[in-house]
């Protein structure tokens, strides 16, 4: 048979009858490749311009008399003359301690920050190497406060805001540093600033003036006259707080301190005297009370049977006394 005598053809005859012919493969010559050496070094002066510039080495001191500063520094350096916008180009940054730039001869102004203490300087490059030294006449605070007595205050508690030494048009004094947490150290420019320290959210909150000065951290701890208080409705001494009150506490002349709503009411007050209201329901009841400086304690007011808005609202509850 025909397809017996094909299957038994030789191999190479099998494979011309199954593909036709192709065409042979064009020589292709390959560039050449230099050899890598050859390359120029990314880092040499030839491949990077600015490296031919002349330096400019920059450190920085809080005082003349210190030592520079070995980090924590965080240099800039602009253009003199202001863009379209109004604003000074930024033409190099820098973080640590003593630095250096490369740049062009010209005028620069250079900018260091340490915290919230910084200094700028006009600086014009030959082609010399120049160094500086920034003093930033600078020093640092830090801050914590104690309860009347020498009582601890919780951490947590306790923040404190920096503010200007002098008051504008207004009678107010521009915020430098808010939320500064206690035992943190914050730099700042030589000068006198106000303190604010506030224990708890409500009135406790304690003013003084601080001195800045060069090279120095100043160490300031302000004493609160104020206690924490838990307040609880209840309906007998020593029961359970009932659930749903509505707060109130007001000052002897009637300005409200602090409302919220809960079982309990947990708040800083400073040192004086205040009415408390706490009101369930429909009913009403008051007491009055005395803040003791550093002694923190629950109040009870006690919900009595019977008590009406009208009849409670400006009395305290029978049997109660003010707290000494």
């Amino acid at each position: 048979m025909a397809f017996a005598g094909l299957l038994a053809a030789p191999p190479g005859v099998w494979a011309q009858a199954l593909a036709p012919d192709l065409p042979s493969t064009p020589t292709v010559e390959l560039p050449s490749i230099p050899n890598l050496n050859e390359y120029a070094n990314p880092k040499a002066p030839a491949n990077s311009p600015i490296a031919n510039e002349p330096e400019l080495v920059l450190s920085a001191k809080l005082s003349e008399e210190g030592d520079p500063i070995g980090r924590g520094l965080v240099w800039r350096v602009f253009s003199p003359e202001a863009s379209d916008d109004g604003k000074l180009a930024l033409l190099a940054t820098s973080k640590g301690g003593t630095t250096s730039f490369n740049l062009a001869p010209g005028s620069y102004l250079v900018h260091v920050a340490f915290g919230r203490a910084g200094a700028t300087k006009r600086i014009t490059m030959t082609r010399a190497k120049r160094s500086e030294t920034m003093i930033l006449d600078a020093g640092g605070v830090k801050l914590n406060a104690v309860l009347s007595g020498g009582g601890r205050i919780p951490p947590d508690q306790l923040r404190f805001s920096i503010y200007e030494d002098h008051e504008d048009s207004n009678g107010e004094r521009a915020l430098i540093i808010p939320d500064v947490k206690p035992d943190s150290v914050v730099r700042l420019n030589t000068g006198t600033y106000q303190i604010v320290s506030n224990y708890g959210t409500a009135n406790a909150v304690i003013r003084s003036d601080i001195r800045v000065e060069a090279g120095k951290i100043t160490e300031a701890n302000v004493e609160h006259r104020a206690a924490q208080l838990t307040l609880k409705l209840v309906r007998e001494t020593g029961g359970e707080a009932m659930a749903d009150t509505a707060w109130s506490v007001l000052t002897t002349s009637g300005d409200i301190v602090r409302e919220s709503v809960g079982a309990f009411a947990s708040i800083v007050l400073a040192e004086g005297e205040y009415v408390i209201i706490a009101k369930n329901k429909d009913r009403i009841y008051q007491r009055d009370f005395k803040v003791v400086a550093g002694q923190n304690q629950d109040v009870e007011v006690l919900a009595k049977d019977g008590a009406s808005t009208a009849a409670t609202a400006n009395q305290p509850a029978d049997g109660e006394e003010p707290l000494d």
